[in-house]
């Protein structure tokens, strides 16, 4: 009897023992797994030094191809992106090209790049819509500027915390034009301000054409109307004045260089197309100025 309890003691001691083998081995192998998936976060195209530029001077000299989080963060002074869809953008011909999907608004490149902060920025760059292109309704289309909360999608800025000024491309049905966009404390409706300005003053753009657009925004103080807003096309003046972008300092300074290219407009019916649209893009420079 006593030798029968030994064995079964014994047979119970190895199975304990490699029970907690096995179990430690387990464990082991999950605890791996989880430190694996904590190293190594997911992937970026190329890993990039973030920065906070206060300059930018890029002509998009890269092979044709997709243009990637890591090639256009090194262009855009190796600032932080948000919003940068490598299957909306491309690059062709060292133009940089923002595709806008069909059938959709708000569908295309919406990015947005973070700078130093400042009270004074400019930016010019080129423009050119596709040959193809359908103008549909219109759209926000290339660089501009985010002040403090950088209020934008009809999120209307009376409460003097932010503003921003964009540019818009519209189709009225008989002209077809660009037009300044902007968010700022005094502006009557919830989208964006237009002040009634339109380039070309008479007639259309051109598919195929290139522009050059030069913005300009200066923050205000306090409550003060001493900012300014500036947007020269092709050497046209289209919108040069005072502005109070917001009533409170601590949301006054220019803080991100916006890249927004998308139809709409909420309405699909209104502002969509049944087409694979393209805008392209050269010769950027953004200069802080203070």
């Amino acid at each position: 009897m006593s030798q029968k309890m030994n064995s079964k003691h014994f047979i119970a001691c190895l199975l304990l023992i490699f029970s907690a083998i096995f179990g430690c081995k387990k464990n082991a192998a999950t605890s791996n797994e989880e430190n694996k998936a904590l190293a190594d976060p997911a992937p970026k195209s190329g890993a990039v030094t973030e920065a906070y530029p206060s300059n930018i001077n890029t002509s998009f000299t890269h092979a044709d191809g997709a243009y990637s989080y890591s090639e256009a963060s090194a262009d855009f002074g190796s600032a932080n992106l948000t919003g940068w869809n490598e299957d909306m953008a491309y690059i062709s011909g060292n133009w940089a090209r923002a595709t806008l999907a069909p059938n959709s608004v708000s569908n295309g490149l919406i990015a947005g790049a973070d700078i130093s902060d400042g009270s004074a920025y400019e930016a010019t760059f080129k423009v050119r819509f596709h040959s193809q292109f359908d103008w549909s309704r219109g759209g926000k289309v290339g660089f501009g500027f985010l002040i403090g909360e950088g209020n934008t999608g009809c999120d209307i800025a009376s409460d003097g915390n932010g503003g921003s000024l964009r540019l818009m491309w519209y189709n009225t049905g008989s002209r077809v034009f660009f037009q300044p966009y902007v968010y700022h404390r005094d502006m009557a409706g919830p989208c964006g301000d237009t002040f009634g300005k339109s380039y070309p003053a008479t007639g259309s753009l051109v598919k195929g054409d290139t522009y050059t657009v030069h913005l300009y925004a200066k923050s205000n103080t306090g409550s003060t109307k001493n900012g300014w807003v500036q947007v020269i096309i092709n050497g046209t003046t289209v919108l040069d004045q005072s502005i109070r972008w917001t009533t409170n300092d601590a949301q006054r300074l220019i803080n991100r260089l916006s890249f927004h290219n998308f139809r709409g407009g909420k309405d699909v019916a209104v502002w969509g197309s049944s087409q694979t649209s393209y805008i392209y893009f050269d010769d950027l420079v953004v200069n802080k100025i203070q």
